[in-house]
């Protein structure tokens, strides 16, 4: 059976796969399908609850909340996507060194990476964010910079199993360069997990954006964001339910799609569940 035909018959990874899809089109077509202008102030209509001409209703100074729901899921998309490419490329590059060349070089990479593994990666984002200016740029490269450990840990595990393979071997054997080996023959065989992490980190990413901007030191208004709308929803959900509950659930269903997704396709990509 083909990894496709895996993926069609595996409910988790369809389930995540569409949701994570309707995600990608809302975020794209968010000029398009937007009803209102997120940032355009209407005094006249102040915290109304959901209506024909508001589904989400309004925030404080009258914006429209589904138009900014909309343009905040192009933020966690961007959050997503560029936070985790950094860590990944990161984690791969110091993985496949440690993993490839052992010795000396693996032990001061993972003590590297062990000493990392102390911090709190939240509380860590939350000091280096402070001397930065909290914009979303800073934001993702940060969440980067600060979260590519797992996947280090992953592509070492993988490479140190290939290291012994009989196509490896024969590569060293006929005097390949290293970097040849590890990019043309190493590589190709270990990003099956990697993709995985990849799927399961968005989450996460889009999990500490949201975390940092309800705090008030992440995207910052009047840009939209999931977390500073639910900032808002904090202060008035006496009076405002709709604040909090919009962007809470659209964070919970984002997250679970990503997560559906990615442990659908480790079903479908680990030969090791699919003999189990």
């Amino acid at each position: 059976m083909s990894i496709l035909s895996r993926i069609a018959s595996n409910r988790l990874t369809m389930a995540g796969g569409v949701m994570v899809a309707l995600l990608f089109a809302v975020a794209v077509l968010a000029p398009v399908i937007s009803p209102y202008d997120p940032g355009a102030v209407n005094t006249q209509a102040i915290l109304e609850a959901p209506s024909l001409a508001h589904p989400l209703g309004t925030d404080g100074i009258g914006r429209d909340v589904l138009s900014r729901m909309i343009y905040g899921a192009r933020v966690s998309l961007m959050v997503g996507f560029v936070a985790v490419g950094i860590a990944s490329l990161i984690g791969v590059l110091l993985g496949s060194t440690a993993g490839y060349f052992g010795g000396m070089i693996d032990a001061v990479i993972m003590r590297f990476v062990d000493v990392m593994l102390c911090f709190p990666s939240f509380f860590l984002i939350l000091a280096v964010i402070a001397f930065l200016d909290a914009s979303i740029w800073n934001i993702m490269v940060v969440i980067g910079l600060t979260s590519w450990m797992g996947v280090c840990r992953l592509v070492r595990a993988e490479f140190m199993a290939l290291r012994s393979r009989e196509f490896m071997l024969a590569a060293e054997g006929l005097g390949l360069p290293s970097l040849r080996i590890m990019l043309r023959h190493g590589l190709p065989n270990a990003m099956a997990p990697v993709f995985v992490a990849f799927i399961l980190g968005v989450a996460g990413a889009i999990l500490t954006e949201s975390a940092l901007s309800f705090l008030g030191i992440g995207v910052q208004p009047p840009d939209p964001s999931w977390g500073n709308i639910l900032t808002e929803g904090k202060n008035t959900i006496e009076v405002a339910w709709w604040l909090s509950v919009c962007p809470g659930v659209a964070i919970l269903l984002t997250v679970l799609a990503y997560n559906l997704l990615g442990e659908g396709l480790r079903d479908v990509l680990d030969p090791r569940l699919r003999e189990g």
